[in-house]
């Protein structure tokens, strides 16, 4: 039990409005969960409570990142083989861990990749990470986004990304039934989700954003099995067509959003849909040198459209979800990132924070987090610095102090806040054992 007393200045995650700003703020923290959220006061019934001053502090929820790849580091044949390997699984916990001990992510939803195995291993507190929504795959055509096999393939081979596993059905598929059928075995995989590609993407290594992938039939039977099973359905879009379809075809969440026009962002809204826009990934592809020529190619020329799609999403009214699509290695880590690379991209800078927060968790269906309040999961980051209102300080040396994941803090710098380390992690983890079953 412990009280971060006086904070400087708090953003609550419950809107985009200055409303959701305070100052000189008292939050109490009970069994994980946050107790109460009241004006400082100097003198409180609550005596069995820990004291952290925090009046040189800033606060804000932990983060929602709603565009995760925790099996993904690196999207070279190399790490890709890796990631498949025996020793995928560590690095999967090595990204786990850096995701939210130097991230600040809480909540995370896998757009591709991980298994309810990994989702209940972070649960069981057998591995240190954020809380996962999960998609399992990433379904797409022979030849589309998920269809990692090279020019030399034969027809037996399977793709290297997302390749099948247990508890990780194959991506690649054709046929309206054959999607149907795919859509059910993930759901019996245990997906929150489904993530669909409706156009080709920039790091794949053999379509191009111009063409096309799924058939309106196909899409239309993979939203219909999903809904029918109360699940919703994300897509991978660049290209007008590709979020014209899922627009059309019923998919909630349109991701990358590339080509967006002031029409398809009226189209978008007036079907109720949300946006995962991933500035970072399209910004931090244009910086990494020895780039594939193909997909830097394609990289360049969704970077050229992508800060206009951004505006026209934000004139048209629609939800804009922060997600950073992190795929190579020195982007796990620094997920905050996508709310500077949101700003930098001309969104306001409390939407950026609403995307990342709030907003982002109620539209994952983690509604017990993303907002400081009274009865939500004791989700916070503790900061030295005015991130609030300069996403862009998150990446100076000593800002993110403390983050805390039900009510348990993880970086070790404030002494009163009870600590889940590698070794009290350990020690959990045997103590657990040890009961009978």
């Amino acid at each position: 039990m412990y009280i971060l007393s006086n904070i400087k200045k708090l953003y609550d995650g419950k809107s985009a409005l200055s409303s959701s700003v305070h100052h000189n703020i008292d939050v109490l923290v009970e069994d994980g969960i946050i107790k109460d959220v009241i004006p400082h006061q100097k003198e409180t019934g609550y005596r069995d409570f820990a004291f952290i001053d925090c009046s040189d502090k800033f606060v804000t929820p932990g983060l929602v990142d709603c565009h995760a790849h925790i099996t993904i580091s690196g999207i070279g044949k190399q790490d890709i083989d890796l990631m498949n390997s025996q020793s995928g699984l560590l690095y999967v916990e090595k990204i786990l861990y850096t995701t939210l001990v130097n991230g600040g992510v809480t909540t995370a939803r896998d757009i591709g990749g991980a298994t309810d195995f990994i989702k209940r291993m972070i649960n069981d507190n057998m591995m240190i990470g954020p809380r996962l929504k999960i998609a399992i795959a990433m379904l797409s055509t022979t030849g589309g986004h998920a269809d990692f096999r090279g020019p030399d393939r034969c027809h037996a081979e399977l793709s290297n990304l997302f390749r099948e596993a247990p508890g990780r059905p194959g991506s690649v598929i054709d046929g309206p039934w054959e999607c149907r059928k795919k859509v059910r075995e993930i759901v019996a995989c245990g997906a929150d989700l489904i993530k669909i590609c409706t156009s080709p993407g920039v790091a794949s290594p053999s379509d191009k954003l111009e063409h096309r992938e799924f058939t309106s039939e196909e899409i239309e039977s993979i939203c219909d099995e999903a809904h029918a099973r109360g699940l919703t359905v994300a897509a991978h879009a660049h290209s007008r067509s590709g979020i014209q379809m899922a627009i059309e075809h019923g998919v909630k969440d349109i991701q990358h959003i590339s080509y967006m026009d002031e029409e398809m962002a009226n189209f978008a809204a007036s079907k109720g849909c949300t946006v995962t826009p991933t500035s970072w990934v399209i910004q931090h592809l244009q910086e990494i040198p020895d780039l594939d020529p193909f997909v830097k190619e394609k990289a360049a020329e969704v970077f050229k459209h992508h800060r206009n799609a951004v505006q026209m999403a934000h004139k048209a009214g629609l939800k804009i979800l922060a997600g950073t699509d992190a795929i190579m290695p020195e982007m796990h880590g620094r997920n905050y990132k996508e709310i500077e690379s949101l700003c930098m991209e001309e969104l306001p800078v409390l939407t950026s924070w609403y995307g990342m927060t709030g907003l982002g968790a109620k539209e994952i269906g983690q509604t017990d987090t993303g907002t400081i309040e009274k009865g939500k999961r004791a989700d916070l980051l503790i900061l030295s610095k005015d991130v609030i209102a300069s996403p862009d300080l998150f990446d100076t040396p000593k800002t993110l102090l403390e983050v805390i994941k039900d009510g348990e803090g993880y970086k070790g710098h404030l002494e009163e806040i009870p600590q889940r380390t590698f070794s009290t992690h350990l020690k959990s983890v045997l103590e657990s054992e040890k009961k009978p079953s």
